[in-house]
């Protein structure tokens, strides 16, 4: 058995007496595209947020490679190797791709105790190839996020966190309000993330869409797993006889 990229053992998170996790013990795969599924209430964003380091669980671990890992908050997350893609991305709108690309991770020139001068040249010849890397064609790195189209800001965010080699990826919600034509874009970016050696976790509430994506389904309700298996061995009618 392949050792898992993730394992999250009884994990419980409560919010002032409102039980949102109720033991989820799961793992997720290397290069393993996995569709997390369920209504709003089900448990899936708190799940994510754990993972993301956007919140602590109240019980239960989380292991990477098999060792205990520690998440307190995002940077925790992003070192370890897990990006989070939110439907409302964080990117800015009045800033650059490249800028928007390498936020908070900027080359310096040089640097004096933590302060120096953006590498400019660097950041844009390394966004143009992030972003052909995930087969997104722009005109130029020092457009303005703000002027692209939602799928567009999608494949930025991917390229992004494929370029900084995250190891796990989350998707919230990526396909929410985009065109037809966007969303297969998206689509297509999640189904080849395992080429780069990425496992995805895709959440949505478009049970079409994690057909079309993912290796494997799980379907949360109520703060627990009602069902996990390969997308082969389910069908629309077992998933939503379980939500």
């Amino acid at each position: 058995m392949t050792q898992p990229i993730i394992s999250v053992r009884n994990l419980h998170k409560w919010y002032s007496g409102v039980h949102a996790l109720k033991g989820v013990t799961l793992d997720f795969a290397p290069n393993e595209s996995v569709g997390l599924i369920g209504d709003n209430g089900a448990g899936k964003s708190t799940l994510i947020n754990i993972l993301s380091g956007a919140q602590e669980a109240s019980e239960g671990e989380v292991f990477l490679d098999g060792s205990r890992a520690v998440i307190r908050n995002p940077r925790d997350a992003m070192d370890l190797g897990i990006e989070t893609i939110y439907q409302y991305n964080s990117m800015v709108p009045t800033m650059s791709i490249s800028r928007n690309l390498f936020i908070g991770r900027e080359p310096l020139k040089f640097s004096f105790m933590g302060m120096g001068i953006m590498d400019r040249r660097k950041m844009a010849a390394e966004s143009v190839k992030a972003i052909a890397d995930v087969d997104l064609h722009l005109r130029s790195p020092d457009a303005l996020v703000g002027e692209l189209s939602g799928g567009q800001r999608q494949g930025v965010a991917i390229a992004r966190a494929m370029h900084f080699k995250s190891r796990v990826m989350i998707l919230d919600e990526p396909t929410n309000h985009l065109a037809v034509k966007e969303t297969a874009k998206v689509i297509g970016f999640v189904r080849g993330l395992k080429e780069h050696n990425i496992t995805g976790i895709f959440i949505s509430h478009n049970i079409h869409h994690v057909f079309e994506c993912c290796d494997r389904i799980i379907a949360m309700a109520r703060g627990e797993v009602v069902l996990d298996k390969r997308t082969e061995d389910t069908n629309m009618d077992e998933i939503l006889s379980v939500l």
